[in-house]
């Protein structure tokens, strides 16, 4: 058993098995914790021993439990106040850790337990094997924070049938096992308490080729019911809509309580990453995970550095969510602009500009 900080890894049969070990922090991703990811995937991946890898988390209890709660935001909270250029570094490793997800070459089984918000989504989408449970609550809730759905958020979203996408990215709705799975964010469901028996049928398997794990999952999957039971209609109408503007009248018209409850969610958010958010799903549609992570790499320095607005990281609005969030807890963050309404396109497009030039942006490897 080797331990990287807070990340265990081992190799029994021909599995390399994964637990986060930060289970104080729900999981949350540090530097070192994706560095350690990021090794030993690559020496993995070049290993003829290890044919698949399995991911969890654990939690106080033990393993399973929670999987990754995100990013460690009061890291980034610190070093937006002190100007500290460290997560500059940790978003370019980060993002290219996802990728390497997205494009494992042998299959990769994420035990989606409990919290999976943020970075946790960023180290499971791109899993073949996406299991959840009763206990899973996925969710991209960073508009909340003042930021936006990253780690490959705008690829994945915008995947999501309809305008579920965009409904996500914006409100930061969490989700359950079974809409997960209706959304195309997870494949099978299973019960919590059977997680531990499959991981270690895993290690017992003579080969790990796909149909061997398909059937082996299949035996521990309880039935799919596939059910969304959201305002499904409704979402895709209101989300649909050209601007965050639009939705936000369109919702506030609607007398009924979804409307109602989702135009107050909305306005409880960032108005800027709001409208940020938007076009990132809209530009993603049409976009590989490589030119994804691309773009969100420009948009997280200019969240951190927005010099378009004249602002220091520490007047941004991620800044003032985390602090309203998780610092001082007080959920009154002061957003700048304060409304929805007074969000100009001039604020919003410069996010999409690259501060690099192609050959030397800091992901221009990923394909």
């Amino acid at each position: 058993m080797g331990t990287v900080n807070e990340v265990m890894t081992q190799v029994r049969g021909h599995v390399g098995f994964i637990t986060l070990n930060r289970a104080a922090a729900l999981n949350a991703l540090n530097l070192p914790m994706i560095r350690g990811l990021t090794h030993c995937l690559l020496a993995w991946r070049d290993d003829p021993r290890v044919q698949a890898v399995a991911i969890r988390g654990c939690n106080k209890a033990g393993p399973f439990g929670a999987f990754c709660a995100g990013g460690d935001i009061r890291f980034f909270h610190q070093a937006l106040l002190s100007g500290d250029p460290t997560p500059e570094d940790f978003f370019t490793e980060e993002y290219t850790l996802n990728h390497l997800v997205h494009t494992y070459p042998k299959p990769y089984i994420a035990f989606m337990d409990g919290v999976v918000m943020g970075g946790g989504m960023g180290l499971s989408q791109g899993a073949s094997h996406r299991l959840v449970t009763e206990r899973s609550k996925l969710a991209m809730p960073e508009t909340l924070i003042g930021l936006f759905p990253d780690v490959g958020g705008g690829y994945f979203l915008s995947r999501c049938p309809g305008h579920t996408g965009e409904w996500l990215a914006l409100t930061g709705t969490p989700l359950n096992a079974a809409e997960a799975m209706a959304l195309g964010l997870a494949d099978h469901q299973l019960a919590a308490d059977q997680q531990a028996a499959l991981w270690e049928a895993l290690a017992q398997l003579p080969s790990c080729d796909e149909a061997s794990l398909d059937s082996l999952i299949a035996t521990f999957s309880v039935a799919k019911d596939g059910c969304f039971t959201r305002a499904r209609d409704q979402i895709d109408h209101y989300f649909s809509q050209p601007s965050v503007r639009a939705m936000v009248a369109a919702l506030e018209a609607d007398a009924s309580d979804w409307a109602r409850d989702t135009a107050a969610l909305l306005r409880q958010r960032s108005p800027l990453m709001l409208h940020v958010a938007l076009e990132q799903v809209r530009r993603a549609r049409s976009l590989n995970v490589a030119q994804d992570l691309r773009m969100e790499r420009d948009m997280i320095r200019h969240s951190f550095f927005p010099r378009h607005l004249g602002r220091s990281s520490a007047q941004t609005d991620t800044a003032e969510g985390i602090r309203a969030l998780v610092i001082d807890k007080d959920h009154q963050p002061q957003w700048s602009p304060a409304r929805i309404e007074d969000v100009t396109p001039a604020m919003v497009q410069p996010f999409f500009d690259s501060p690099w030039a192609a050959h030397s942006h800091p992901l221009r490897q990923l394909a």
